[in-house]
């Protein structure tokens, strides 16, 4: 039987509109502000939290798929991107019941990369009576002490701001040796849709897939 191909992860298309994409900018730093969070969209090690060197991903537990080579390139074009001030199509709205949500610019196809997952990494244990409800597992070790979070509420991107009716999945990666999240479009997404995901993906420790 032939293998099945596995179909490549696709980069994000800005909006091509320099003033809207202002906009979309603008829309994350009133949230950003709003929530008392600092922009940043690499993944940080603080001096009395997990250090960089915990982050491996052959701990963890079943092993962790290997991001391809091809797959490394749209995320270091979507990176670029982002550096060049060409972001993802997206607002950040204000909802009365929901709070701050995500909506879609633009079309968004099914497997595009729409951002990684960023924060204060942590260990799991350190964060056990935490009550933050958008912590995000990124290694799940056999022994639980090495078992590392990704906490967004000091530091964090637009990934943030998700919620539930999940039309992205969260995807743990071994990139490089470290463990990352990237969050992917698992559908077509239409313009003005909002964008929801479950923090947790395989994990249940933080049972945030049904936060409203």
């Amino acid at each position: 039987m032939p293998k099945k191909k596995s179909r490549k992860l696709l980069p994000f298309n800005p909006s091509e509109d320099s003033v809207r994409r202002l906009e979309q900018m603008a829309s994350l730093a009133t949230a950003l502000t709003a929530t008392g969070t600092e922009f940043s969209n690499e993944l940080t090690y603080v001096s009395d939290m997990a250090p960089r060197s915990a982050n491996c991903a052959f701990l963890e537990q079943g092993g962790m798929q290997v991001l391809s080579r091809e797959d490394c390139e749209t995320l270091t074009l979507c990176k670029n991107m982002m550096e060049r001030g060409e972001w993802p199509p997206l607002m950040v709205v204000f909802d009365s019941q929901e709070g701050f949500t995500v909506e879609a610019d633009r079309c968004i196809k099914d497997l595009t990369i729409i951002t990684e997952y960023i924060g204060d990494v942590d260990f799991l244990m350190n964060r056990e009576h935490d009550d933050g409800d958008s912590m995000m597992t990124l290694i799940s070790a056999c022994d639980s002490s090495k078992s590392l979070v990704i906490c967004p509420d000091k530091r964090g991107n637009i990934a943030r701001e998700g919620r539930k009716k999940q039309n992205l999945k969260c995807v743990r990666y071994n990139i490089n040796g470290e463990s990352r999240v990237l969050l992917i479009a698992n559908r077509d997404i239409s313009k003005g849709e909002r964008l929801y995901y479950d923090y947790n993906g395989l994990e249940h420790e933080y049972p945030t897939e049904h936060f409203v």
